[in-house]
């Protein structure tokens, strides 16, 4: 079932979610101060190509450097990820069969915005990265 959601993700919007997510990575990594955020976007922006079967855990050993950059990453990338999100997941919401895909774009804006200091681990096993 999982495989199945994957790929009517990756159509109807994982595939454009992922290409603006190597955007702002590729746009983050041009100097060396912003490759820390690029690699972020590249792990987030395969999460969003390819999301049933994974979740996101805290990580509790992140500390204060990824809240820091959560606020710089905030302000470079994660506003603009994040209306992405919205903008799609509204667009998904007009249609029956897009509402639960409309739902799993909503899921993701806390993600897209806060991503430093996040794990993505597959779903059967989200406390084992504690």
């Amino acid at each position: 079932m999982k495989t199945l959601l994957n790929i009517i993700w990756l159509i109807l919007s994982g595939f454009w979610l992922f290409l603006a997510y190597l955007l702002a990575g590729l746009l983050l990594c041009v100097t060396i101060i912003g490759i820390p955020f690029g690699v972020a976007a590249f792990r987030i922006g395969i999460y969003a190509l390819w999301p049933f079967g994974y979740t996101t855990v805290e990580r509790r050993d992140a500390g204060a450097p990824s809240c820091v950059g959560n606020v710089l990453w905030l302000l470079l990338a994660g506003w603009w990820l994040a209306l992405a999100h919205i903008t799609t997941g509204i667009a998904l919401c007009l249609t029956i069969i897009g509402i639960p895909f409309g739902i799993a774009n909503f899921k993701l804006i806390p993600v897209s915005l806060l991503p430093l200091g996040r794990e993505i681990v597959p779903t059967d096993e989200p406390f084992a990265a504690r």
